[in-house]
This record gives C-alpha cells, structure tokens and sequence, in this order.
C-alpha cells in the first residue's frame, strides 16, 4: 500500500493576513482566595486583529463608544 503524504502547509505571511482579517481574542479570568479573602485578582483581554476588523466588533462588545447620530 502506497502512502501520499500531502503537503499543505501556508506561508507565515498567509497566517498573518488570515488572523488579521478574522481575528483573534483571548479573553481571561483568575481570581485566587484563600478563607474567602481574595488574595489576587487578574482580568486580562487581548485582541489581535486589523483595524478595521478590530472597529467592527468592538462596539458589540462594549470596548467603543457608538458615535451620536
């Protein structure tokens, strides 16, 4: 039995563009208590993605204010 191997690898540049059209959000959460005192507290949000990407979808989530109209 014959075996393909298939190469379908994409360009860094490819990868770039892709995720700077589409976007990337990583959104976390850690809070450390001990006995019901809170000890440590982090909230971290990072976007990655083109300017016009970034603008069309930070109004539906609250990170602009909508412009009057």
């Amino acid at each position: 039995m014959a075996v393909e191997h298939v190469n379908a690898s994409s360009s860094l540049a490819e990868v770039v563009d892709r995720i700077l059209d589409k976007g990337v959000v990583i959104d976390a959460w850690v809070r450390i208590s001990l006995v019901g005192i809170e000890i440590l507290a982090i909230e971290a949000r990072v976007v990655v993605a083109g300017v016009d990407t970034y603008l069309k979808y930070a109004e539906a989530v609250g990170l602009t204010v909508a412009a009057p109209a």
